[in-house]
């Protein structure tokens, strides 16, 4: 799925779970001009708030809560918020333009409203080499919620990333999880690209996707990777859920390549902190505009 481009207040791009055909999440990417507002109803769902620039106030239930992102999606974490089922809320912009991912699943438990700040948010070095990159647990397995899974990857220049090729399609606890899954991805600078494979064991599916700035992928099933061109940094919005009993994001690896994760070692991270760290390790320099 492409976004839409423009400027002001509208709608970038949004997928619910009749659009995709499925059970439990969707996605819709807001944009808010200046000083500018939007109702939204969670309905069914619970949601999680990620604001992927700017600054915006969320009244809900007469609380108020503000969320943020320093900079660009690219420049640090944000503050986000996380609100159940039944929430109706007014997300107004700041002094500049606002633009907020509204992170969702169908849910039948409700729990509190809670502002998940920077400091909350763990980053996570994972994989090595040019399979290295960066993770923020936005909403992990041990937060109070019902179904909702959220993190935020950043690969860095012509790295690798969920890789090895894995898997979270069939019920097999504590093997693998069952769960759908969207990619919502940005680029850096925006007219790079990255390429998505999706595919299963058995062939019936293959396909490879030229991934560009804003666009959109629904994982319902199949090994899936992704890797970046060289010279440009990729972001992508993790949306998970499932109908698991415990609240778990276990995949199971592609067997063909699963030897690759035995080659990691806890070493290759030391002085790693975030994916500028793993790019100037990798890369050093190459690939860097001045």
């Amino acid at each position: 799925m492409k976004s839409t481009a423009g400027t002001g207040t509208a709608v970038a791009i949004e997928v619910g779970p009749d659009d995709a055909r499925w059970e439990f999440i969707g996605l819709r990417v807001q944009r808010i001009h200046a000083g500018g507002f939007v109702n939204y109803s969670s309905g069914p769902d619970e949601v999680c708030l990620v604001p992927l620039e700017g600054t915006a106030d969320v009244e809900s239930d007469g609380q108020t809560w503000t969320i943020s992102r320093p900079g660009s999606i690219f420049d640090g974490k944000p503050t986000a918020l996380y609100l159940p089922t039944g929430s109706t809320m007014t997300i107004t912009a700041g002094d500049g333009d606002a633009q907020v991912a509204i992170a969702s699943s169908r849910a039948s438990e409700r729990f509190p409203a809670r502002l998940i700040t920077q400091d909350e948010i763990e980053v996570e070095i994972r994989g090595a080499g040019n399979a290295a990159r960066q993770i923020n647990h936005i909403i992990p397995p041990e937060f109070p919620a019902h179904r909702l899974l959220v993190v935020e990857v950043f690969t860095p220049s012509g790295n690798w990333s969920s890789f090895p090729p894995h898997k979270h399609d069939v019920s097999n606890l504590p093997d693998e999880a069952d769960l759908e899954e969207i990619y919502y991805y940005r680029i850096d600078p925006s007219e790079g690209f990255g390429f998505q494979r999706l595919y299963t064991a058995d062939g019936s599916i293959d396909h490879a996707w030229v991934i560009r700035d804003g666009d959109l992928v629904l994982v319902p099933e199949g090994y899936h990777a992704f890797a970046v061109a060289h010279g440009y940094t990729a972001y992508y919005l993790n949306v998970l859920a499932g109908d698991e009993a415990i609240r778990t994001m276990q995949p199971s690896d592609d067997p063909a390549f699963a030897w690759i994760r035995e080659t990691w070692s806890d070493s290759s991270k030391e002085g790693l902190a975030s994916y500028r760290d793993i790019d100037a390790r990798v890369n050093a320099g190459a690939g860097r505009r001045s």
